[in-house]
């Protein structure tokens, strides 16, 4: 059928890269963060309500429970690189699944510790092989997997959050089990569905081989000897995200404390924060991932996302205005820009952190990438509270500078080691063509 004239031709949807296991895995993100959505909004009032622990013992439950989950990524994301990937995911769900089902017979601190530490780690580990997953499906298309993978979490705790606070009305113990058995369930649908998802194809490593008129093909980016804790330049990549994924705690943690503790915009706006947050990503998170389509892309928006550092750091510094419309205006301004600094940072971070591993390492790679988020999330809450927010506007002012050094201080690396020749490898001259080796 032709198309008549003067009708505007309907621009097609690209197709979701990854193909039926990527679409697979965003079905197991939406079930995952939903279960976590359920079980996030009240973990510390379940450990006070119905396990009986003081706030002061709950924290202390929280935060040792969290150090054990630093180790997480490294860990996994090195098996990731030695067995098959769906198997480790697979038994990461299960030791989260099981982690919170026990949790409902735990009584007291000490049995609730191994467990808590044992759901810190799995979660933190599910997140890293996640990622590593998405960028072996969708490959050199990963930026948009990725932007789509990030909206459908954000719906997913928006569900998972949304029936919390329904269930929470009633603010029973049978409510509190209810929603950790939930989040337990989830895992077990999830792990249902990663048995279900074909093992993706690994990272390829080229045997480049020379004839007597040369080379014929130039060598893949290979491991440095001693793996990333060798690679200085990895490393130090990883460092500057770590400080930079400091806008997490600020989002989660500090803005809202700054609204009630010390402005006098509605206390309400704590809560308002996270919708404002949710609704932009679910919104512009898959038109933003543009920034980071190309390795070099992403090390150029490290410089606007500076700039935005800069405004966030200004913004909720001004919020301590007298009167309340303009405090409720500098608290939206700080939400925003927050999540626009989330929205481009973590697309930069996602490319650049799978770009620049090598490729027959990549798992090890790119979990220790994930020790900087790690790091991040336990450090973060103890310096928004105890240094920034004690120091007032100044605090806010010095945290969106040192932000936005991290994110020109890691321009300058990215581009230091995109430009640098890849080492060739030495071998002796040979006759044979080049042949390209499966990882596996």
């Amino acid at each position: 059928m032709k198309r008549r004239p003067g009708i505007p031709r309907i621009p097609s949807i690209p197709p979701l890269p990854g193909g039926p296991d990527g679409r697979r895995m965003l079905w197991i993100n939406l079930v995952d963060k939903t279960g976590s959505g359920l079980w996030v909004s009240v973990t510390a009032l379940y450990f006070v309500v119905v396990a009986g622990l003081s706030p002061g013992r709950t924290g202390l439950l929280l935060g040792i429970g969290g150090a054990f989950g630093i180790a997480g990524p490294p860990l996994t994301g090195r098996l990731s690189d030695r067995l098959p990937l769906t198997r480790v995911l697979l038994g990461v769900q299960i030791v989260r699944g099981a982690s919170s089902f026990l949790m409902l017979l735990a009584h007291g601190f000490w049995q609730l510790l191994p467990l808590v530490a044992a759901g810190s780690f799995g979660e933190r580990s599910a997140s890293v092989l996640t990622k590593i997953f998405a960028a072996r499906v969708a490959g050199p298309d990963r930026a948009r997997y990725q932007a789509v993978q990030r909206t459908v979490v954000n719906v997913g705790y928006t569900f998972g959050g949304l029936a919390a606070s329904t269930a929470l009305a009633f603010g029973t113990t049978a409510v509190y089990r209810a929603l950790l058995l939930g989040d337990a369930l989830s895992f077990v649908l999830v792990a249902v569905l990663v048995a279900r998802c074909a093992e993706p194809p690994a990272a390829t490593r080229t045997v480049v081989a020379r004839t007597s008129t040369g080379p014929v093909a130039a060598p893949a980016r290979r491991r440095t000897a001693g793996g990333p804790w060798k690679d200085r330049g990895y490393l130090a990549y990883a460092a500057t995200d770590a400080v930079m994924f400091l806008y997490g705690s600020a989002l989660s943690v500090g803005l809202p404390l700054w609204i009630i503790t010390r402005t006098t915009a509605p206390h309400g706006l704590a809560a308002a924060v996270f919708v404002i947050n949710t609704v932009i990503v679910v919104v512009l998170q898959v038109r933003l991932s543009r920034h980071a389509g190309t390795p070099r892309a992403a090390a150029d928006a490290l410089r606007p996302t500076g700039m935005w550092f800069l405004m966030c750091g200004a913004v909720t510094a001004a919020a301590v205005v007298h009167a309340g419309w303009a405090a409720a205006l500098a608290v939206i301004g700080s939400a925003v820009a927050l999540t626009m600094v989330e929205m481009i940072q973590s697309s930069i971070s996602w490319e650049l952190s799978v770009h620049l591993a090598p490729a027959d390492a990549q798992g090890a790679y790119v979990g220790v990438h994930g020790l900087a988020q790690s790091t991040a999330r336990c450090v973060g809450p103890f310096l928004m509270t105890s240094v920034v927010i004690a120091t007032g506007p100044a605090g806010w002012l010095a945290l969106g500078a040192v932000l936005a050094a991290a994110a020109l201080l890691q321009r300058r690396l990215v581009l230091r080691r995109l430009a640098a020749p890849v080492p060739d490898l030495a071998v002796p001259p040979l006759s044979e063509v080049p042949i390209t080796v499966s990882e596996h």
